[in-house]
């Protein structure tokens, strides 16, 4: 489809809604919508999402903001009407052979009644183009805009159902809020939430992204770190043992162990076959993974640091360490650590880890997980943001459903 996204301004300009459709824009692009940003200032940072210049729609356009000066007294510009039909006719123009036409914030906020009076036009007019109106913040229920807004032409259109026109919120605030201004049932009104970029949020290296994808790492609830090379002396089978009955409490759990097989000792492959044969036999294919079975190549530091930000917690089962860094790893990454009570790893983390020892029945070492992670907030809410919240779980699960079925009923 052939989609538009209007607003004031587009990256780079920086503010919270231009993030937003900066966000729309990729996502939309990638799945295969042409996609063009509307606004009076911006520039196009992707030469596939074009930035389409429309002056007199900068809420700072010298004209805009005489206008508002006016409006926000109370009067109605001379040349508004000179105004709201320059820019009806650059719309018209432009969205000419656009399916989908998304305003954000220009039909709820009063920054350019001028864009608002056109876009309504516009939607009333054309018969071919869905618009839907994407709001952010009301003016109409924000006390500190009460003193430039007032009643009657345009500014009720803030506060009005526009019957032709798709309304998204960002919230249930403002689901509500918007249902009780426009007098419409709050089920005619779609909350559609803003969202996190894990991988730009995180700096995550190219090589992490593609594993996160590959192995659909975010749904998992909790991810265990097991950061160790495939050896013996690692106890990896505990792990898997200690991860199959945690699934009974918490079915999302997922262990990544990052490390290759032990340079130094031939025996290590068989180790492996057997970490694998007992993978099978614990049906948790889907459950661990062994990066070392996706790649041979050796991972950079960079990748396993990354696994650190993404992980909710460190397992390490050792039967014996020579020291134990990946415990002042998870320390510094702000990990809870879950490790046998070997001296060494002891002597690292002293009271500030949970133990058990490496021949632990892995029921019990289980619920010491479950435990720790069930009463942790910080996990809670790690774990909300990570299934619900990334820009690409909204897109996929709300957006694009959106854009293939636009009305609101």
């Amino acid at each position: 489809m052939k989609i538009d996204i209007l607003h004031y301004s587009a990256p780079p300009v920086v503010g919270g809604v231009e993030s937003v459709i900066a966000h729309h824009a990729r996502l939309m692009t990638a799945s295969g919508h042409s996609v063009r940003l509307l606004a009076g200032r911006g520039e196009s940072s992707d030469r596939r999402i074009p930035v389409i210049d429309i002056p007199l729609a900068d809420s700072r356009h010298p004209r805009i903001l005489e206008a508002k000066r006016q409006l926000d007294q109370g009067r109605l510009p001379e040349d508004f009407a000179a105004l709201t039909g320059e820019l009806t006719s650059q719309l018209e123009e432009i969205t000419n052979q656009t399916d989908i036409l998304i305003a954000h914030n220009v039909c709820s906020l009063h920054k350019n009644l001028a864009i608002t009076t056109a876009l309504h036009r516009l939607s009333g007019k054309s018969t071919s183009l869905l618009t839907i109106l994407w709001h952010h913040d009301l003016a109409w229920t924000t006390p500190r805009y009460r003193s430039e807004l007032h009643d009657g032409y345009p500014w009720d259109l803030l506060r009005q159902d526009w019957p032709f026109a798709t309304q998204v919120v960002v919230s249930e605030l403002r689901r509500q809020e918007l249902s009780d201004l426009i007098n419409v049932p709050a089920s005619r009104v779609a909350v559609i939430p803003n969202g996190l970029d894990i991988r730009k949020f995180f700096k995550l290296e190219a090589r992490t992204t593609d594993f996160i994808q590959q192995l659909n790492l975010l749904s998992a609830a909790p991810l265990l770190l097991l950061p160790v090379r495939i050896t013996p002396r690692k106890n990896i089978e505990l792990a898997l043992q200690i991860l199959s009955a945690l699934r009974l409490t918490m079915p999302a759990a997922r262990l990544v162990i990052t490390g290759p097989m032990g340079p130094h000792n031939p025996a290590n492959i068989h180790y492996f076959n057997r970490l694998k044969k007992l993978r099978d036999e614990l049906y948790l294919q889907e459950a661990v993974h062994f990066l070392a079975e996706i790649t041979p190549e050796y991972l950079p530091d960079e990748v396993i640091s990354d696994f650190y930000r993404l992980a909710d917690g460190l397992i390490l089962p050792s039967r014996e360490e020579g020291f134990g860094i990946p415990v002042l790893e998870a320390g510094i990454s702000g990990l809870p650590v879950f490790c046998s009570n070997i001296p060494p790893l002891q002597s690292i983390a002293g009271d500030n880890a949970v133990y058990f020892q490496p021949d632990s029945n892995p029921e019990q070492v289980a619920e010491l997980i479950n435990n720790h992670l069930s009463t942790d907030k910080v996990f809670q809410l790690r774990i909300e943001t990570r299934t619900r919240y990334t820009w690409e779980k909204i897109y996929q699960d709300q957006i694009e459903p959106l854009l293939r079925s636009p009305q609101v009923t």
